[in-house]
């Protein structure tokens, strides 16, 4: 029987692995923030008070470059406008599209091109004279159309998104509540506010450290999760945690409620965390054995005793006893990980799971047979 793996991430960090995963016989779930504060997302978000769809969308693409769909409809959805050009220039960029002047959409089946123009006159509807289409993605444009054309459901959404690019695997938001913010509390109690800011700390916010992180709607309605997601999580043979930032992708998932209780109840399965090959901002000065030990305290807090159930740690092994680089990230040192495996009855995995010709990033192929091996029963 085909195993199904649910993988919980950011936007780029487990790119390789997703791709890898989608060529293996699994069902893949990705499960992604919905507190995108940088980007198209961004303007969106401030211009509708939407839900951040550019987790979502880049998602998506990467399930489709993963399934080998590389038609017309993906090379659409993946374009994007134009930064640099003045803001008349990039409306006029946007009209060509929809307008259908582009020679992509021209060249669709007409019952497809109505549908994805429909969309991007809903988006221009709504969008009225004063939106700002610079550096826009046209595939946000399009599943923000969806949204507002199916009930302003971003379940429904996703699914007509899917349909069009003729993607097999699912992608859900952990919730489906707007306006979602993220906001982290340094060790000195200052506040950062909104995910692209707490991913870009300067050198000054780093050295403090992230002493805990929130989740925020506004009015203070819940961020309840999404029930796909759960469906998703109820049903998965595997759940994966990682890799991704820390405090801005991983562990912000935890916070919204229902997550950590989901995956919590589906007992008897593997649960994994793959750990990051490098530091960044957000974990500067942190070894891998201290950010899964902040991301078990947040489960425990969450979930209560015993946490998420984590089995399994997909480690890069260190193989020097200095610090090493690429360009301003440092390696991550391991830690004590066996020492809090052990303590926590999860299994260490550990072996060269960077990739050969990209330094610091994971090698997707094997991180996903290893992945599918533990879905599978091993390891």
């Amino acid at each position: 029987m085909t195993k199904r793996i649910v993988l919980f991430s950011g936007g780029t960090a487990c790119r390789n692995i997703n791709v890898a995963l989608c060529r293996l016989p699994v069902e893949l779930t990705r499960v992604v923030p919905a507190w995108d504060s940088g980007g198209s997302s961004r303007t969106i978000r401030e211009a509708f008070g939407v839900i951040a769809v550019g987790d979502i969308r880049q998602a998506l693409m990467t399930m489709a470059h993963g399934e080998g769909r590389a038609g017309d409809v993906v090379k659409i959805f993946n374009a994007r406008i134009s930064a640099g050009a003045s803001p008349p220039e990039a409306r006029a960029e946007f009209a060509y599209y929809a307008e259908s002047r582009h020679p992509l959409l021209r060249r669709l089946e007409p019952g497809l091109r109505g549908v994805i123009l429909s969309y991007l006159a809903a988006f221009q509807a709504r969008a009225g004279d004063a939106f700002d289409f610079r550096g826009g993605s046209i595939g946000n444009f399009i599943l923000t159309g969806a949204y507002f054309s199916h009930g302003d459901d971003i379940n429904n959404a996703i699914f007509v998104f899917r349909q069009l690019c003729t993607i097999h695997g699912q992608v859900w938001p952990s919730t489906k509540a707007n306006g979602v913010a993220l906001q982290a509390t340094l060790g000195d109690g200052s506040r950062v506010a909104g995910q692209h800011r707490v991913t870009a700390l300067d050198e000054g916010q780093a050295a403090k450290g992230i002493a805990r992180i929130a989740l925020t709607a506004p009015a203070g309605e819940p961020v309840d999760a999404n029930g796909a997601a759960l469906d998703a999580v109820r049903s998965a043979d595997l759940v994966v945690f990682g890799p991704g930032s820390l405090f801005s992708s991983l562990m912000p998932h935890l916070l919204v409620d229902g997550i950590a209780e989901a995956v919590a109840a589906n007992r008897g399965v593997p649960k994994a965390f793959v750990g990051n090959i490098l530091e960044c901002a957000e974990t500067r000065g942190m070894s891998v054995a201290e950010m899964l030990e902040r991301f078990l305290a947040l489960a425990d807090a969450k979930a209560g005793a015993g946490g998420l159930g984590l089995t399994h740690v997909v480690h890069n092994a260190e193989l020097f006893p200095f610090d090493r680089w690429v360009g301003q990230a440092r390696y991550a040192r391991r830690g004590d990980l066996e020492a809090l495996c052990d303590r926590h009855g999860m299994t260490l995995v550990e072996g060269h799971f960077e990739d050969a010709w990209n330094r610091g990033q994971h090698d997707g192929p094997q991180v996903a047979e290893a992945l599918a091996g533990l879905a599978q029963g091993g390891g």
